[in-house]
């Protein structure tokens, strides 16, 4: 069996890796892929990225599965586009990936259906935003309403730092925000206190599967300092989702999240992502929603899948999740992104990568910004690399990481030294 995985980052190269464990696997082809995934073993990199290109590309290679790993291709339609040609595809439609690709969408859908959330306003004049902001005060968040690879939130500390966000996101756009339809606008929330947590599921339509609790770490500084990123890091599981959270975002968020996008005409297929805060008092809110896996959060919960991917998959294409009962490792997967210089505003690209290690069953390295030149590997990214273990507990995992992550070089390099730090006892 051909299977495609749609992308180019360290979240494809975990999708394509996992994949070809699968006995019934023939080839994994990743489009546009990477220097680890043109290095890795039963993969093949496919230089494609336009979606009707890649579609009779598929048309003519049988390919039996498609796999879409970041927000671009599904909110241009992909699914849509491969579904009318008789392509089976996992993900969803470009309708129902406005979940994230239209803050201002998804906002007001958790507020039509009673779906815990902050409160909002969204703006598309600057003045207006800014009184908004002066009005309540800080800390407050500003949002983009529109595609920003992760980057596109400001947690705004002081009333100025909140202007600056809006005159950003509403003119200069240095955060290179893909507008939606209507131009520019801001989404403004209220700052929620607690643990963030990322409560990954995947979904056929109606029914729902719940993947492994993870944690990432968006800013770029120990200690949760510094700009937002696409996420520095992870680790799963993620002890802040206790079994009573668990249930209670499965009841309060998900499930009503499935069900309101069915009411709505638009039922929702693909990976559902909801970043949650968890307040001291286990009270779950949802800060926004993917319609994808995360990254880097795929990399620790595929490290610790047992179960065959591409069976899970072919089920939820067929609507037959509810049939799917998955089996994780025990142990715990940490896995710490290694950023080029200048990331993330300005990430310098070309730095020759050495000393990677070997894979084994409880490391791999997965890539993201990286690009085979001739023999030698470098950088062409933001995030270059994600060191990713499993080891018995979070304290032995980030142990273990940092001791691959020191021995990699690339000039610039530069990665926390705390990832998994909250659940460190």
């Amino acid at each position: 069996m051909k299977v495609l995985v749609i992308g180019g980052g360290g979240r494809e190269h975990a999708l394509a890796w996992k994949l070809t464990q699968s006995p019934r696997v023939q080839q994994v082809y990743v489009a546009p892929g990477n220097g680890g995934t043109q290095r890795g073993a039963g993969l093949v990199n496919v230089p494609i990225t336009e979606v009707a290109a890649l579609r009779d590309w598929a048309l003519q290679e049988k390919i039996a599965l498609t796999v879409v790993g970041p927000e671009q291709p599904l909110a241009a339609g992909v699914v849509d586009d491969f579904r009318k040609h008789g392509l089976r595809i996992f993900g969803p439609s470009r309708a129902a990936a406005q979940l994230e690709s239209s803050k201002a969408f998804s906002k007001a859908f958790m507020q039509r259906h009673g779906i815990p959330t902050a409160a909002y306003d969204s703006f598309t004049d600057a003045a207006a935003a800014r009184a908004y902001v002066d009005r309540l005060g800080a800390p407050i968040v500003v949002k983009a309403d529109g595609l920003a690879a992760g980057k596109g939130v400001v947690v705004a500390q002081t009333v100025a730092e909140a202007h600056a966000a809006i005159d950003d996101m509403l003119g200069g756009n240095q955060l290179g925000v893909a507008h939606n339809e209507g131009g520019a606008r801001v989404v403004i929330e209220e700052f929620l206190h607690g643990e963030e947590a990322s409560f990954i599921v995947l979904c056929d339509g109606k029914n729902v599967l719940p993947l492994a609790t993870s944690q990432d770490h968006k800013r770029l500084l120990d200690g949760d300092a510094g700009p937002n990123t696409g996420g520095m890091g992870a680790y799963s599981p993620a002890p802040v989702v206790t079994p009573d959270i668990h249930a209670r975002v499965m009841r309060e968020i998900i499930l009503p999240t499935v069900r309101g996008m069915e009411q709505d005409g638009v039922p929702f297929t693909g990976f559902l992502y909801a970043g949650l805060m968890i307040d001291a008092q286990g009270h779950p809110r949802t800060l926004e929603f993917n319609t994808r896996m995360g990254d880097p959060e795929t990399q620790p919960i595929l490290m610790r899948l047992k179960s065959d991917l591409l069976e899970v998959l072919l089920a939820a294409t067929a609507g037959k999740l509810d049939a799917v009962q998955l089996q994780w490792d025990r142990r715990v997967a940490l896995g710490v992104v290694m950023a080029a210089h200048g990331y993330p505003q300005a990430p310098r690209k070309g730095d020759l990568i050495t000393d990677l290690p070997a894979a084994q069953d409880d490391v791999m390295v997965f890539h993201a910004g990286t690009v085979q030149d001739g023999d030698q590997l470098k950088t062409a990214g933001g995030r270059v690399l994600c060191v990713t273990v499993l080891a018995d507990s979070v304290r032995q995992a980030q142990v273990r990481a940092y001791d691959v992550a020191r021995q990699i070089h690339f000039d610039g390099a530069q990665y926390r030294r705390d990832i998994g730090h909250r659940a460190v006892v």
